[in-house]
């Protein structure tokens, strides 16, 4: 039992709008305690809500009580049924994880929510989750063949296909009473679609449905039992997938075109606007987005069977009837999930509108019957229009179900109101297509308040019978489709006083893509949760620490969390130095990842950093601050006096003094020191004359870490570049990016760095020249930080550096004349330093090693030293289980002869220390195939 600021704080909310902080947080460790948990809720009167992953866009996930988180320890497969096509679970499984034990047995559950890395089955099951390939496989609960339950009365219900199953209930007898009595009802208003999700599904209690009540209970979001364990039907996996992509003018137009492709038998049939494509070139460049067919909206029409040639077949005959402007047909399974991740990312993804502007869940997932979607569409944009809101619809066309979030004004004095009247009309219109307010989210708080839109009188009160009798006190997830809450009330951003610089002066980053607003700027998390999936398998990054530890603090979302609770002033005037915002941001990394894996974009690393600013200013910070974070300036005082350098190495070795310099430096004992090099980078460099080049000059910005530790691999990025026909230079005077104070939250010495730095680069930049990073950390300075952190002139002189500064592949790629060495029988694998990956990005290497003739396999995630984090004391645990997770064991892995490729500094300093293995610069390796 958590009853601290920081759980309160990480589990008051979910993936929606709304807050409630809990009284207490419960991680249980074994289902046998839930029973326990439920008895002294009943006891005490105490409110009882349970929680998978938070993922829930409702805001079914929080309550005033006792949250349980399931997600941490319930998640066991325990028992796979091969012949029977059969799983049983634990509630707290992921999804993802489900698929890995049964994927061994070639099955799969169908329904798969675009959050199937993070959701958990009891949330699927609280929810009724649907997810696009619901259209080929159903629902949740149309997969649903037994439940382990525990109603509010605290009576075991073993329903259906699990271990002690009977039939004898008093409860169940009373639910079969009453059910029987209102069959006219239940057949009239309940179950009329496959998305009818709103309120409880109680066609599934008719006789003709067998009074399946553990199909009941799915999609009673909580508020009438607690799952212990559910049997799943699983589905096998297809041989062959075929991806249809199809163009038209706009989504209603594509909306238009559902009815004509259902009668094919896609499993899946989405749609996706246009204006998510141009978010995600815009983040993460012009080759994030494979090419589409003509169009601003397209339908993802998903095949599936166990021969191509059928499909093949099927595919052109769904092109012929689709009415399209475009067409393409994917059987390349890169390409297809390269497309589906867009679209699972929406939800994030929409979470700003193009001129910046907050969007928000709410009205997220009504559905309509599939034949009336176009129409619906048409109304719906011209509600928003008449509400002048702007929202990106997309979504499960197939099934009639669609997402958006819409820029709802909360931070104007009437925006309460105007959220609740769109909300009503919404609902109203939503009802007039014969449609149901929650399409696969359930109603939560968002919509619980709706439902007299779609539901006569008689209906809820039967839905309030129904909830009497398995929750008597009303303790499960009070407010939630019985006698709901208000859906304006507890609205997390709503009458949020912005805390701007005027406000706060001393804000260290400028946080120009929110106005100069941190609390937008935190606020931009909306918690689905990506950063609690493994998002290394397809070269992410996001977040290392959780992978290591598991817990909710480690995580962007959980960061982020806390970090709304002190801009908002939840946690105090001390918000800053609270115990909270140190736990919770201890174990960040400042990798950066999130910045471009998270779908809305979160910056963790500057909010870190502005934390940590506000935390010690004026104070004394930790030993680690001023030995790390002001490595560059030992550095420097080092290269002054070259006979010392020999002296500093040798006091690092030795036994006797070790101890003594870790302590003093804050530095885990566990950890080597790197060694400084004999001489450095700019000392050699200074009798070098670099031949005059073709292609112009460029100027070689020669970082701390590669001038005093690693000048080789200057040195070898020097030959390159003169190979490629540049003339190299470097500033007269050494720079620094300011990177180390940057991650230590010592803003206004990094602010000094950089202002000299820009300065330094500028007049190379204004003749022409091109900035060349070795370092990647520091290149994304340049190309990021920089501005950030300046003001007036010397941001616009940033902006000119950051225009100009290239990595080395980048810089070859521009390079027209150049052809690389033969890499031809070159294999290994290769670490991208995080910041290559979030700031930069790899694909220019991947392609020039691709094209070299390199087989190089691209690692995800990250090695766990991140700059002075890995070494820091307190820190070395975390450190090597994130080293553990993919860069140790490739290492291991790979063959004496192999390369193992690593730009950053770090990444090869946790391969030395960690796996005895030389890291390799790209510089390097292409120096070493040049010829001679």
């Amino acid at each position: 039992m958590d009853d601290s600021a920081l759980a309160r704080s990480m589990y008051a909310s979910d993936a929606s709008l709304y807050r409630v902080p809990p009284q207490v947080v419960v991680v249980p460790r074994d289902t046998a305690e839930l029973p326990a948990v439920l008895a002294v809720c009943r006891e005490f009167a105490v409110p009882l809500t349970m929680r998978g992953a938070g993922t829930s866009i409702a805001g079914n996930a929080v309550g005033p009580g006792v949250v349980v988180d399931a997600s941490r320890h319930l998640n066991r497969v325990l028992e796979i049924d091969p012949d029977a096509g059969t799983a049983l679970v634990e509630p707290g499984i992921v999804q993802a994880r489900l698929h890995q034990v049964a994927g061994a047995h070639g099955l799969r559950f169908g329904p798969d929510p675009s959050t199937r890395t993070r959701a958990t089955l009891g949330g699927m099951i609280g929810n009724n989750a649907c997810g696009s390939r619901a259209l080929g496989y159903g629902r949740t609960s149309d997969n649903v063949l037994g439940l382990d339950a525990v109603a509010g009365t605290g009576e075991r219900l073993r329903l259906g296909d699990v271990p002690g199953a009977s039939g004898e209930s008093p409860l169940l007898d009373r639910l079969r009473a009453l059910a029987g009595g209102r069959l006219a009802l239940i057949r009239t208003e309940f179950g009329r679609f496959g998305r009818q999700v709103s309120g409880y599904s109680l066609e599934h209690l008719l006789p003709e449905k067998g009074f399946d009540v553990a199909r009941a209970l799915v999609g009673s979001e909580g508020t009438l039992a607690v799952t212990l364990a559910a049997r799943l039907r699983m589905v096998r996996e297809p041989a062959c997938r075929l991806l249809v992509v199809l163009g038209y003018g706009s989504m209603a137009e594509a909306a238009d075109a559902v009815p004509a492709i259902l009668p094919h038998g896609p499993v899946a049939c989405e749609g996706l606007d246009s204006r998510i494509t141009d978010v995600v070139r815009g983040r993460r460049g012009p080759d994030a987005v494979p090419p589409l067919p003509d169009g601003s909206g397209w339908l993802l029409v998903e095949l599936a069977g166990p021969e191509i040639g059928p499909l093949r077949d099927t595919a052109r005959r769904v092109v012929a009837e689709s009415g399209r402007a475009g067409s393409m047909l994917v059987e390349d399974a890169a390409l297809a999930d390269a497309l589906w991740r867009i679209r699972e990312d929406g939800s994030g993804l929409v979470a700003r509108t193009p001129d910046g502007r907050q969007a928000h869940a709410g009205w997220e997932d009504a559905a309509v019957p599939p034949e009336r979607l176009g129409a619906y569409l048409r109304e719906f944009e011209a509600l928003l229009d008449g509400h002048g809101l702007f929202g990106v619809p997309y979504g499960h066309f197939g099934d009639g179900c669609v997402h958006v979030r819409i820029d709802f004004p909360f931070d104007r004095p009437d925006g309460r109101r105007v959220f609740r009247d769109f909300l009503g009309e919404a609902a109203a219109l939503a009802a007039r297509h014969g449609g149901t307010m929650s399409g696969e989210h359930g109603d939560g708080r968002a919509r619980g308040e709706l439902l007299p839109h779609m539901y006569s009188p008689e209906a809820l009160a039967l839905c309030a019978e129904v909830k009497d009798l398995f929750d008597p006190d009303d303790l499960l997830n009070p407010g939630i489709i019985v006698r709901p809450a208000p859906v304006d009330a507890d609205v997390r951003v709503a009458g949020i006083a912005p805390v701007t610089r005027a406000q706060l002066p001393t804000l260290g980053l400028a946080y120009r893509d929110n106005a100069g607003d941190l609390a937008r700027a935190v606020h931009r998390c909306t918690g689905v949760g990506k950063c609690r999936a493994d998002n290394t398998g397809a070269g992410g990054v996001m977040c290392p620490s959780y992978l290591a530890t598991r817990e909710e603090k480690d995580t962007t979302r959980g960061r982020a969390r806390v970090l709304q609770d002190v801009v908002t002033g939840h946690l105090g005037p001390d918000g800053w130095k609270t115990q909270a915002v140190h736990d919770v941001l201890d174990l960040c990394l400042s990798c950066k990842g999130c910045a471009s894996d998270c779908p809305t974009g979160i910056d963790m690393a500057s909010y870190k950093a502005e934390a940590l600013h506000q935390r010690y200013r004026r104070r004394v910070r930790p030993r680690a601050h001023y030995a790390l974070g002001w490595l560059p300036r030992w550095t420097r005082l080092a290269a002054k006096a070259p006979a010392a350098v020999s002296a500093l190495n040798a006091a690092m070795r030795s036994r006797a003094l070790r101890p003594l310099v870790a302590w003093a430096a804050g530095i885990d004992r566990r950890r080597s020191l790197p060694a400084f090099a004999p001489v450095t980078f700019r000392r050699r460099f200074a009798s070098h004359r670099s031949p005059a080049g073709r292609n112009g000059e460029a100027v070689l910005f020669v970082d701390t870490f590669t001038d005093a530790f690693s000048p080789d691999v200057a040195e070898a990025t020097v030959k390159v570049l003169e190979d490629a026909g540049y003339r190299v230079t470097i500033t007269e005077r050494p720079v620094c990016c300011g990177i180390t104070w940057i991650s230590t939250g010592q803003l206004d010495g990094a602010r000094a760095q950089l202002r000299r730095t820009v300065r330094a680069l500028l007049p190379a930049v204004r003749r022409g020249a091109k900035v060349v990073g070795t370092e990647p950390s520091c290149t994304g300075v340049l190309r990021s930080d920089a501005e950030e952190l300046l003001r007036g002139v010397d941001a616009a002189a940033a902006r000119e550096v950051a225009a100009a500064t290239r990595t080395l592949a980048e810089v070859l790629a521009e390079t027209p004349d150049w052809t690389p060495p033969d890499l031809s029988g070159v294999t290994g694998v290769a670490q991208p330093h995080c910041h290559h990956h979030a700031v930069m990005g790899w694909t220019k290497d991947a392609a020039l090693l691709r094209d070299a003739g390199a087989e190089v396999a691209r690692l995800g995630g990250c090695c766990g030293l991140a700059g002075n984090f890995g070494v820091e004391k307190g820190h070395h645990d975390v450190s090597v289980a994130i080293a553990e997770h993919q860069l140790l064991p490739a290492a291991r892995d790979a063959a004496e002869d192999d390369v193992v490729l690593a730009d950053g500094f770090s990444c090869r300093t946790q391969l030395a220390d960690l796996a005895s293995r030389r890291g390799e610069h790209l510089a390097q390796l292409l120096a070493r195939h040049l010829p001679e």
